[in-house]
C-alpha cells in the first residue's frame, strides 16, 4: 500500500518513513503543506499520514482544499496540539482521524490499518493473478499450498506487479514509487528485487512469470 507521508521535521519524517517502509508500505515524504496538496492532487495513494503545522500551507487547509478537489483518500492528522477545539477542527475539515505527538510508532500502525478498514472504496487484503495470490495483510505469496514470506522492497514490488499484471513497468517507475528518487540506492537494486522474487515464484510452483521486456521494464505474465 502507498502512503503520502507530509510532515516538516526531517528528523520525525525519516523515522516515521523508516517505520512505514519495516511494515511494508510504500511512502512518498513532502515536509511542506503545498507539497503535499500537490501530491494529494495528482498522485494515487491508500492513505494520507499529514501534520497540521507546516510551511507554506498547513496541514488543516491543505486537508481542506483536498477535498474540494474531491481528494477522497483517508487522512491521519499528526499534530502537537492537544486541544479538543484543535482535534474537531482537523475531524471537521475531513480527516477521518487524529493522532496527537509524540506518539508511538505501534499506535501510528495501528490507526493506519484501522483506517484502511474503513476506507470506502478498501480493496481486498488479497491481490490475486492466475494460481498466484499475494496477502497484503501477512505480507504472504501463495500457490496452491505452497507460500511464502515477503518483507521490505521485494513484497512492495511483488504488490506492485500484482496490482497491474500484464502492464509493463520501467525500472524508473519502480525506483520511484519504491525507492523513490531521494534514495541513495543504486538502480540494480531492481534487478536484485527481481531476481529474488522469481526464486521465490519457482519455489511455490507458480506458473506466473516476471518477464523482462529489454530495455523497457518488467511485467507480471
Amino acid at each position: 500500500m502507498k502512503i503520502l507521508f507530509a510532515e516538516d521535521d526531517k528528523d520525525i519524517s525519516k523515522a516515521v518513513v523508516t517505520l512505514l517502509e519495516k511494515n511494508s508500505y510504500t511512502v512518498e515524504a513532502v515536509y511542506n503543506g503545498e507539497d503535499a496538496l500537490d501530491y494529494a492532487t495528482c498522485g494515487e495513494y491508500d492513505a494520507i499520514v499529514m501534520d497540521i503545522m507546516m510551511p507554506k500551507l498547513d496541514g488543516v487547509t491543505a486537508l481542506q482544499e483536498m477535498r474540494k478537489a474531491g481528494v477522497n483518500t483517508p487522512v491521519l492528522l499528526l499534530t502537537a496540539k492537544t486541544e479538543v477545539e484543535d482535534r474537531i477542527e482537523g475531524l471537521d475539515a475531513g480527516a477521518d482521524d487524529y493522532l496527537t505527538k509524540p506518539f508511538a510508532g505501534g499506535e501510528l500502525l495501528a490507526r493506519l490499518r484501522a483506517m484502511l478498514r474503513r476506507k470506502g472504496d478498501y480493496q481486498s487484503d488479497v491481490l490475486t493473478f492466475r494460481d498466484l495470490s499475494l496477502d497484503r495483510g501477512s505480507y504472504t505469496l501463495t500457490c496452491g499450498e505452497k507460500s511464502v514470506k515477503l518483507v521490505g522492497k521485494a513484497y512492495q514490488l511483488m504488490e506492485m506487479l500484482i496490482r497491474s499484471p500484464h502492464q509493463i513497468m520501467s525500472v524508473n517507475q519502480l525506483m520511484e514509487h519504491i525507492w523513490g528518487w531521494d534514495s541513495e540506492a543504486e538502480i540494480n537494486v531492481v534487478w536484485v528485487n527481481v531476481s529474488f522474487l522469481r526464486k521465490k515464484l519457482t519455489e511455490i510452483g507458480s506458473s506466473v512469470e516476471i518477464h523482462a521486456t529489454r530495455g523497457v521494464g518488467y511485467s507480471l505474465e
